[in-house]
């Protein structure tokens, strides 16, 4: 057991926890944000994916004792209107839902880092999301259309 204190989505927490608690459990489990999907548990969908001091990371197979100090946002801590969510929606990019806050959250750490990505930049960056419905095309649309907004 450790005692972490980590800040997720702006609020600090101080929790005990045990050595082998992976990200996406404490989060869905001890914090209630259950936003963060988990669909492979072995790293490979991305669907579990959140921002580790303002880098993706894929939550399922990261241990939260790990993230000690560490800031941490969900898609809760995307808050609804940020521009990849509000491209999303727009184009209505969804079909099933089930990878899309992995899909939201890994496309956001990539507007980050690239505030104009090229098509071969965003195929690189979101490789490691799968979408088993195939929006792709839609994904990479919204977020052309999200680095365009201010």
């Amino acid at each position: 057991m450790a005692v972490i204190t980590v800040k997720v989505n702006g609020k600090n927490y101080k929790k005990e926890v045990s050595d082998n608690t992976l990200l996406s459990d404490f989060l869905r489990e001890n914090l209630s944000l259950t936003g963060t999907h988990v669909g492979c548990d072995t790293s490979q969908c991305g669907a579990c994916v959140v921002h580790l001091n303002g880098n993706s990371v894929k939550s399922c197979t990261t241990l939260v004792a790990d993230c000690n100090g560490s800031e941490i946002t969900t898609i809760e801590g995307l808050g609804g209107n940020h521009k990849v969510q509000r491209a999303w929606m727009a184009l209505d990019v969804p079909q099933c839902g089930y990878c899309q806050p992995g899909q939201i959250m890994q496309a956001s750490a990539l507007l980050a880092n690239n505030k104009k990505p090229s098509d071969a930049d965003i195929d690189s960056w979101m490789s490691g999301n799968i979408c088993r419905c195939g929006t792709y095309p839609r994904i990479r649309a919204a977020i052309k259309a999200a680095a365009k907004m201010s």
